[in-house]
């Protein structure tokens, strides 16, 4: 199963920064020490051409070379530097390939992604580019010029907080149906409105947590008749998060897993995830979560294995063409 990855996912934060930056390499580690089936592919650099399919041209601009205004700075909560502006777009060209990829070979992941804050004209919450809209956007696109046909795509947003920046994006789109279980008064406090939102209880546990995933399900499945789904397998929701307000156990979060990748399996729905949250009081926690997420997913990579031949898909197995692009271009 294929997986993007950079290096430069590990942003230098200032000191005492609440950011965990540091999960990202460690779990790429992991992934090679414990699932050697997981391929760890380059992350190609998202264009300008690709962000704007999302974001305003003034916007990804004003990221790359260092005009965005303070307040958006400050709203984003990671300092403006070149290396923000390059792991923002790796961020989004993972998530680009491994929406590509799934879609020849029914799963791919990338081990970051999941910046669902983020709306058309600027950033939030650490996230800068929504690398799943824009992901959801390029395929759709590529499939109109292979097929003359409209991509439709679910979004499934298992992150605590509300994908608001995603919401808003697909707010008027048919074609794209956003499900949202998050926690009722965790952040963001003025919350979107997604195609499905399930907001949760402070202290919700695992029974009524998958009892609402369930019923989330049970009414996409009547509402939307996906062609792919994006997961945000967020790992923010544990009883261990600084961040979550939840308290699902680690089996838990793998039922919600299992929930996920079955529900696309019967459907045969390429599945592409993305990591999205985790703020684990011990980073520990947080990497054997988003760990087990791998492990359930290669069961479901096996299967699809043996009713497809994977193929060779171009753009996602190398990276992007040298240099950068100016929108205004």
């Amino acid at each position: 199963m294929r997986a993007f990855y950079a290096d430069q996912f590990v942003l230098p934060l200032p000191p005492g920064h609440r950011f965990p930056m540091a999960k990202y390499g460690l779990l790429r580690d992991r992934l090679l020490g414990s699932l050697p089936e997981v391929q760890l592919r380059p992350a190609p650099e998202a264009t300008a051409g690709e962000l704007a399919l999302v974001h305003a041209p003034d916007y990804v601009e004003a990221i790359h070379n260092g005009t965005v205004a303070p307040a958006v700075v400050r709203e984003i909560g990671f300092p403006w530097s070149p290396a923000m502006a390059l792991r923002a777009r790796l961020s989004v060209g993972a998530s680009i390939s491994a929406v590509r990829v799934a879609r020849t070979e029914g799963l791919a992941a990338n081990l970051a992604g999941g910046t669902h804050h983020a709306g058309v004209g600027g950033g939030a919450g650490f996230c800068v580019f929504n690398d799943v809209a824009v992901a959801a956007r390029l395929a759709q696109a590529e499939h109109a010029r292979q097929s003359r046909q409209v991509l439709q795509v679910a979004i499934i947003d298992l992150d605590v907080h509300q994908g608001d920046g995603t919401a808003r994006i697909f707010a008027d789109d048919p074609c794209v149906f956003t499900l949202s279980l998050h926690g009722a008064r965790n952040y963001p406090f003025r919350k979107a409105r997604s195609d499905l939102d399930c907001e949760l209880p402070d202290g919700c546990g695992d029974a009524e947590y998958l009892q609402a995933l369930d019923g989330a399900l049970d009414e996409l499945s009547h509402r939307f008749d996906p062609d792919l789904l994006i997961y945000l397998a967020g790992a923010d929701p544990h009883e261990d998060d600084r961040l979550g307000r939840l308290s699902l156990s680690f089996e838990g979060l793998e039922a919600r897993d299992r929930r996920v990748f079955d529900w696309a399996w019967q459907r045969r729905l390429p599945l592409a995830f993305v990591m999205a949250g985790g703020y684990g009081q011990r980073l520990e926690s947080t990497l054997q979560i988003q760990e087990t997420t791998f492990r359930v997913a290669l069961e479901y990579w096996r299967r699809w294995r043996r009713v497809i031949a994977p193929v060779p898909v171009g753009p996602a197995s190398a990276p992007a063409e040298p240099g950068w692009q100016n929108p205004r271009a």
